[in-house]
């Protein structure tokens, strides 16, 4: 059975680790991916120490520390941009490394404006590829975000994947609504469905998203990873994330 989490974007926004901690195991959770630049502030500026305080702080807990959330993009025509883009999250493998996080989510976002598609989903590939190659050796999985106007497309997504061809560059799916084609995801689903390692869910009083077959289809591969809600910030997170928790649990396949 998948397992239940947050990613801090944007309902944990304003917390810090040991607040993560001791919410998630109050509310029932069991993981958590950490968005750069959030309160919690495990970013690569941490010294060797620090690094394994957090560490020790989840490795202490019942929660899972499952991943470190970047915005890193490869898909600018700038190869200045491409590289900054790719050395920083080489930095942030390292930092994922030293705290215990399996695996760094990174994104396409998108094509510039007046370029060409099919060399913009190669650079993408290209640099996934020398990142995942990197974070190989550190025991650490490239997660690819499914995003990004054009990107987010499941048959331009898949071109990336292909581009990026290497078996440490996994998928995060991403829940969007151009998921869906006349009402189904299945045939998008599929495409990747081999490699998705992480699940991000949005919030689950969208009827317009079939949720019921995504929960099916994940069983159906026997899917045991990280289903996380990526949800607003609330006033009263602690009531949202415990509603969240019940429609999931309303939604696993029997």
């Amino acid at each position: 059975m998948a397992q239940l989490g947050i990613v801090t974007y944007n309902i944990a926004q304003d917390w810090d680790v040991p607040t993560i901690i001791k919410k998630l195991t109050d509310l029932d959770f069991e993981g958590v991916e950490l968005r750069t630049s959030h309160a919690h502030k495990v970013e690569v500026n941490l010294n060797s120490a620090q690094r394994r305080e957090v560490r020790k702080r989840f490795d202490d807990s019942d929660i899972e520390l499952m991943g470190l959330g970047s915005a890193f993009e490869f898909q600018s025509s700038d190869p200045a941009v491409v590289r900054k883009n790719i050395e920083g999250t080489k930095e942030y493998v390292r930092l994922a490394h030293d705290v215990g996080a399996p695996g760094v989510k990174v994104r396409p976002n998108g094509i510039p404006k007046g370029a060409d598609l099919d060399e913009t989903l190669k650079r993408i590939g290209a640099a996934l590829h020398e990142v995942a190659e990197d974070a190989q050796g550190f025991g650490v999985e490239i997660r690819v975000e499914v995003h990004g106007g054009v990107t987010q497309l499941l048959p331009n997504y898949e071109r990336i994947i292909a581009a990026a061809d290497h078996p440490n560059v996994r998928v995060t799916w991403n829940s969007n609504p151009t998921d869906v084609e006349n009402g189904s995801i299945r045939g998008n689903f599929a495409r990747v469905a081999s490699k998705i390692s992480v699940v991000h869910l949005r919030d689950l009083t969208d009827e317009q998203y079939p949720w019921v077959d995504l929960f099916a289809l994940l069983k159906a591969q026997k899917f045991e990873g990280f289903t996380l809600a990526e949800i607003p910030a609330s006033a009263d997170p602690d009531r949202v994330l415990s509603y969240f928790r019940s429609l999931w649990l309303a939604y696993q396949p029997k």
